[in-house]
């Protein structure tokens, strides 16, 4: 019965330093994909010489990210970038389509944001054909995460992404 209860034991502490392992790598796997908050960075695409050899290998698309979160919806690329203002938050929602990830200049896009006291505010982003992307800016400077669901119209397809930010 003692040795019964010394291999459970032992096969537990096993499987949680394999737990705490596989979460350390998911952390820093998540701390090398999350957006940065420095406005500088997050509007530069990652260079090729700091990817890692599976990321290169991994896709042939161009290298368009924005620094940004990023929804892929069937054919359409969605991604997501905020930045923090003195009236709000700056939203920035780059749409692309296809393997090229051409912009999307026609598309109506409607950004849901709920607050952290749970009521939501509809807000239209507009697009910049010179940045070829949508943006809009956010009133709101509660404290708190900022769930987001943005719905872009593109001749009839609706494509949706679902995002967050913090404040």
């Amino acid at each position: 019965m003692k040795a019964i209860k010394l291999h459970l034991i032992t096969l537990v502490s096993v499987g949680l330093l394999f737990l705490g392992a596989c979460s350390q790598g998911e952390k820093a796997s998540e701390q090398n994909n999350s957006p940065t908050s420095n406005p500088a960075a997050s509007q530069t695409a990652a260079s090729p010489a700091n990817a890692s050899p599976a990321a290169t290998a991994k896709t042939e698309h161009p290298k368009t990210s924005q620094g940004g979160q990023v929804v892929e919806s069937g054919a359409y690329h969605l991604e997501f970038l905020t930045q923090k203002e003195a009236t709000g938050t700056h939203l920035d929602l780059y749409v692309k389509k296809g393997d090229k990830r051409e912009p999307v200049p026609n598309a109506k896009v409607i950004a849901q944001v709920q607050l952290p006291n749970g009521k939501q505010q509809t807000l239209e982003l507009k697009y910049d054909p010179e940045g070829k992307h949508y943006y809009g800016t956010f009133p709101g400077t509660e404290a708190g995460q900022y769930p987001v669901k943005v719905t872009a119209n593109i001749n009839g397809e609706k494509v949706d992404g679902r995002f967050n930010f913090s404040q």
